[in-house]
Formats: C-alpha cells, sequence, structure tokens
C-alpha cells in the first residue's frame, strides 16, 4: 500500500502560490531562495523546512505548473467538447497562442527543456508526463475507432509534434499570424 503525501498546511499553500507567481514572472533557471524568500514574504529557512530542500520547492512548482497547463488544455480542449482531432487541435492552437497564457508557457519551456538536459532531481519526468498529458487529452477528443487505432495514435502525435513545435517557435518569435496559418494548414491536411 502507498502511503498518501501528507495534506500541505495553509502557510505552504500560500508561500507555494507565491512562489508560482514568482516563478511564472522570473522563471525557474537561476531560482535563488534568498530572493524569491524576500519576493514573497518569507525567508529561506522557511522555504526548505515547508518543501524539505529547493528540489523539492522545485518539484512542487513544476508540479503546480504542470496542474494548470494540463487544466487549461483540458478546457481549451472541450468548448463544447469537440468531436475530432482536427477541433481539438484548432481549440488548443487558439489557447496556446493566447498572450496571456505566455507566461505558464515559458516556464513549461524552460522546464521541459531542463527535463531532457537534467533528466535527475526536481526536474526528472516533467518532459515525458507532458508529453503523455498532451496526447491524453488529444486521444479523449478522438473518437473511439479512431483513438484505439495505430492511425490514431500516430494522427494526434503528429498534432502533438505541430503544436509543439508552433508554440516553441511563438515563444521565440511572437509571430502569432505566420504560426497559426502553419497550424491552420495542417488541419487541413489532418482533415484530408
Amino acid at each position: 500500500m502507498t502511503q498518501e503525501a501528507p495534506t500541505p498546511s495553509a502557510r505552504q499553500t500560500e508561500l507555494l502560490e507565491a512562489a508560482y507567481r514568482y516563478a511564472l514572472a522570473h522563471g525557474l533557471a537561476d531560482l535563488s531562495l534568498r530572493p524569491l524568500a524576500e519576493a514573497i514574504g518569507s525567508s529561506p529557512r522557511v522555504l526548505l523546512y515547508l518543501f524539505g530542500s529547493k528540489d523539492g520547492l522545485l518539484q512542487a512548482l513544476l508540479e503546480r505548473a504542470r496542474s494548470d497547463e494540463l487544466a487549461l488544455l483540458e478546457r481549451a480542449g472541450r468548448p463544447g467538447r469537440p468531436t475530432g482531432l482536427a477541433p481539438a487541435v484548432e481549440h488548443v492552437w487558439t489557447w496556446l497562442a493566447a498572450k496571456e497564457h505566455r507566461p505558464l508557457l515559458r516556464l513549461w519551456a524552460e522546464a521541459y527543456t531542463r527535463s531532457l538536459v537534467q533528466p535527475d532531481g526536481a526536474w526528472a519526468g516533467f518532459a515525458r508526463a507532458t508529453v503523455e498529458d498532451w496526447l491524453g487529452v488529444l486521444a479523449d477528443c478522438q473518437p473511439p475507432s479512431e483513438r484505439d487505432s495505430r492511425d490514431g495514435a500516430a494522427r494526434r502525435t503528429l498534432a502533438l509534434a505541430v503544436l509543439r513545435g508552433a508554440l516553441l517557435d511563438l515563444l521565440a518569435t511572437n509571430d502569432e499570424q505566420r504560426l497559426t496559418e502553419a497550424v491552420e494548414h495542417q488541419l487541413a491536411l489532418l482533415q484530408a
């Protein structure tokens, strides 16, 4: 039997939310406990006590970001519950391209990359888990006959590759019009 994690205290939840807002604004790459603690009204000692270590805090922040990302992706994938992969990709892309989501998506890109180059420690498994998250959202939008087929798996994998590539390019260039046109072109091919 696995042991459940203890319920976080109100203070731990409050500090995690404040640290998450800080990470959205400043990223995680150069996260230092002292400036973070000062910015969120705490101390490095309290953060270490509540989260066990800097890696423990990073893991909590990554889980928090992943939770937000997945909740938003699931909502983007089902306004009126689109039937089929193409409508789902269109809705997800609209969500990804929205300027208000850029801080979360920059944080996601940073964590994804760090997970690839530093596969141990706080970043362990983040990239793989988000791939599975996104594929799950897309699979849920496919009709069962397509979802459960080998071709359906290939189609959602291709859709994910296009969305991720376009997202990374968007974060690098802010060229929303060009990338939206590219995603729409891929959608036309996906529907053919």
